[in-house]
């Protein structure tokens, strides 16, 4: 099989289940966005040095190629079968949420992003997170009349909701265990 096909050289693309589509729909946009994200998961795992949080990543990009793999999918196709998130997906980003949660001082303020270049990676994955999330919010709504989504978008926004809140407490513990600066925004009286 080679990289290359040559079919979407006019600007189109195949869902998986073989129907073309232009490459600028709002499938694809979430799809491709679910995929940069998990490149962004991948650096952080990268850079992690705690091998829980390293095993959770690794999680989390087998949870995104899931959920892009049935973005991806053609809704119109019925038969076609796609792994699917499930709650408990959901539970274990909250669970390790909440064991950051248990080291870390109150949130007072908002806080800006940096500190230490790692934090910072923590923070790109989180606003990609967010994007993604938004594109399902649009994806979900343009199907809200339509039978024929084979997304569960609802369980995919849920995901991604949580998923970028697991991202922002985990950029807070990095910098804590970083000895990073953590800085809050002060709005300007």
């Amino acid at each position: 099989m080679k990289i290359y096909t040559k079919t979407g050289d006019i600007g189109e693309t195949s869902l998986f289940g073989g129907r073309r589509v232009l490459k600028s729909e709002l499938r694809i946009d979430a799809y491709g966005t679910v995929d940069e994200l998990n490149s962004w998961i991948g650096l952080l795992r990268d850079v992690q040095t705690d091998i829980a949080t390293k095993d959770l990543l690794k999680e989390i990009q087998d949870r995104l190629f899931t959920l892009g793999s049935t973005l991806a999918a053609d809704p119109a196709n019925a038969k076609l079968k796609t792994p699917d998130l499930h709650e408990s997906d959901i539970e274990l980003l909250e669970k390790a949420i909440d064991k950051m949660d248990e080291v870390l001082e109150p949130l007072r303020n908002f806080v800006l992003p940096g500190g230490h270049v790692n934090v910072s990676y923590c923070h790109l994955a989180r606003t990609v997170c967010r994007r993604a999330e938004r594109l399902c919010v649009a994806l979900h709504h343009s199907h809200a009349n339509n039978a024929s989504s084979n997304v569960n978008e609802l369980i995919a926004i849920k995901y991604l909701n949580r998923l970028s809140d697991y991202l922002f407490t985990l950029s807070r513990k990095m910098a804590k265990d970083l000895g990073a600066e953590e800085v809050n925004w002060l709005p300007r009286n």
